[in-house]
C-alpha cells in the first residue's frame, strides 16, 4: 500500500485505539496543564545518536539512516552488503512504524508484518533458529535492532537458497532484494530467468530508486 493510505489508515486506527479506551475508562480523566509554549523541534545538537536510536520516541522521526550504525554492524555479522540491507530498510518505509499503530493494524490484519523491515512472523521464526532463539516477533515494533538483525540474517539465508546456476541478467542483490519481498521460492523461480510480475517488479524499482541514497546513508 502506498504511503497516502496508510496515513488514513494511521487516522481511522488512532481513532479506534482512543475510542477502544474511552469505552473501557469512562470514568472522568483529571485536568491536565497543557503548556502553550509551541515544543521547539530538535536540532543536530539535541538529537540521539544513531547507537541510541532504539530507545525512546525514535519513531517520531524516523529515517533508515538514523540506524545506519546497526545496519552496517548487523550486515557485518551475518555476511550481507550493508547497502542492500539499508535499500531493504527504505523499500519498507511505505507505512508508519509506530509501535502501537502497527498493533492495530496487525489486530485487523493477523498476517500483517512487524517492524521496520516488515517480516512476517513465519520469516522472523525460521531466520532466529540458532541465532537469537528466545526472541519474539512480537517485539519487532519495539526494538528497530532486532528487526535490522533480523532482516540481515533473513537476507542471509535467502542468499544461500539461490541456484547454483543462474539464468537471470538481475544480480545477486537485486534477486536476494526480490526474495525478500516475494519469498524464496519465486526467487529462485526468477534466478532461472522467470520475469518479475508487476507487483515483484515495482519493489525492484524502489530499490533502484533508493539505491544510491543507502550508500550515501552509510556514509
Amino acid at each position: 500500500m502506498g504511503k497516502r493510505w496508510w496515513i488514513v489508515v494511521a487516522g481511522v486506527l488512532v481513532v479506534g485505539v482512543w475510542s477502544a479506551r474511552d469505552n473501557e475508562e469512562p470514568q472522568a480523566a483529571p485536568e491536565k496543564v497543557v503548556s502553550t509554549k509551541p515544543t521547539p523541534k530538535p536540532t543536530k545538537s539535541t538529537q540521539l545518536p544513531p547507537a541510541e536510536r532504539s530507545v525512546g520516541n525514535w519513531y517520531d522521526d524516523y529515517d533508515p539512516a538514523h540506524f545506519a550504525v546497526q545496519v552496517r554492524k548487523s550486515a557485518k555479522k551475518a555476511g550481507v552488503n550493508p547497502q542492500l540491507l539499508m535499500a531493504i530498510l527504505y523499500n519498507e518505509d511505505y507505512k508508519p512504524h509506530t509501535p502501537e499503530l502497527e498493533r492495530s493494524w496487525q489486530r485487523i490484519k493477523p498476517d500483517a508484518s512487524f517492524g521496520i523491515a516488515n517480516m512476517h512472523r513465519a520469516a522472523f521464526n525460521e531466520t532466529k533458529r540458532g541465532r537469537f532463539a528466545k526472541r519474539q516477533w512480537e517485539e519487532l515494533p519495539d526494538h528497530p535492532d532486532l528487526a535490522i538483525e533480523a532482516a540481515a540474517y533473513h537476507l542471509h539465508d535467502l542468499t544461500n537458497r539461490l541456484p547454483a546456476k543462474r539464468s537471470s541478467d538481475l544480480t545477486k542483490d537485486e534477486l536476494v532484494a526480490l526474495g525478500y519481498n516475494a519469498g524464496a521460492g519465486n526467487m529462485r523461480a526468477f534466478a532461472r530467468g522467470a520475469r518479475p510480475g508487476a507487483q515483484a517488479q515495482s519493489y525492484l524499482n524502489n530499490l533502484h530508486e533508493n539505491w544510491e541514497k543507502s550508500a550515501t546513508a552509510l556514509k
